[in-house]
């Protein structure tokens, strides 16, 4: 059985305490936080109202001395509101370029899919490249840059859903579920703490201390077996029998995505090696939004999880 989530000593603890403390019933959600920090790529999550998807992001800004901004998605936001656009300086006779709220360490897109095209268009050059190009000029966003997105599955009108090569900029896609009734009172209690007595924010982590465990994480060994393991989990949705269910199956960025989110999860864990319980935890959020099925895997309700699921069930660790 694989260890809990006990991160190393020091600030790495601190943060993880402190999600916990503000997150009750998200333990799921605060690994894929941490895994996303440390393996430097963006998170999708997706649930229901009210399942502390923004506070999240919020508690996890409060925690790190990186500079955050929100964006609240609407139908009319343009793409300029993200990047920024030039403005002409009359006093100066020339145009000054004003950065848009993309341009922080930490980015919280809130209901990414209520956002058109073109502005979902515009995180890609941002999230796949760190930079903004605007007119003739190119802006280097800050370094890190994490994109943190949510988004409601159960309203429809007015949403515009993620094209795959969108989907396909972030690291993992995390779907929440609503609480059982023993964590709906603990929230209920947390929640009625804080309004008699705010939690105090931690000290926060300071960004040379975190650029060394992003160093740590992805210095974790990874086995030439387990390196196998991921590889042949990837090409089963390109040949074998799930395969026949996937239309556009999973590209290299996904055992690239897959092997960075292994190692920044047995980080967390403590250990300096990754296991295939790692690979095996997170396979069907590195994975399956990479992957498009098939009209007729569509037609009989068949998921991309499931999918995943069923390939994990068929490949075999060495």
């Amino acid at each position: 059985m694989d260890a809990p989530l006990t991160p190393p000593e020091g600030g790495l603890r601190l943060l993880w305490e402190h999600l916990s403390q503000g997150l009750i019933g998200h333990e799921a959600l605060i690994e894929r936080l941490l895994v996303s920090l440390l393996a430097g790529g963006h998170l999708l999550v997706e649930g229901p109202p009210g399942l502390a998807k923004t506070r999240s992001v919020k508690w996890l800004a409060q925690a790190v001395d990186l500079s955050f901004a929100r964006i609240q998605c609407t139908p009319d936001l343009m793409p300029s509101d993200l990047t920024g656009t030039p403005i002409w300086r009359p006093q100066d006779g020339r145009f000054e370029f004003v950065r848009g709220p993309v341009f922080h360490n930490l980015v919280l897109v809130d209901e990414i899919n209520r956002a058109p095209p073109k502005v979902q268009s515009a995180l890609l050059e941002a999230m796949a490249e760190g930079q903004v190009t605007a007119g003739s000029e190119t802006h280097a966003l800050p370094r890190p840059f994490l994109v943190v997105a949510t988004q409601n599955p159960i309203e429809h009108d007015g949403t515009f859903p993620l094209p795959e090569a969108q989907l396909d900029r972030f690291l993992l896609y995390t779907l929440l579920t609503l609480p059982d009734a023993e964590t709906e009172l603990r929230i209920l209690d947390l929640v009625e703490a804080e309004a008699k007595a705010p939690t105090a924010a931690p000290e926060p982590m300071a960004l040379t201390e975190l650029e060394s465990l992003r160093g740590q994480a992805m210095a974790v060994h990874l086995s030439s077996e387990l390196r196998d393991y991921i590889v042949r989990l990837v090409m089963a949705t390109r040949e074998g029998p799930q395969a026949a269910e996937v239309e556009h199956a999973v590209s290299p960025r996904g055992s690239l995505a897959l092997a960075s989110a292994a190692k920044a999860r047995a980080f967390l864990r403590g250990r300096d090696y990754a296991l295939p319980e790692d690979v095996e935890a997170l396979a069907p959020d590195a994975l399956a939004h990479r992957m498009v099925l098939t009209w007729r895997a569509v037609a009989e309700g068949r998921t991309a999880r499931q999918v995943v699921a069923d390939i994990l069930d068929a490949v075999e660790p060495l």
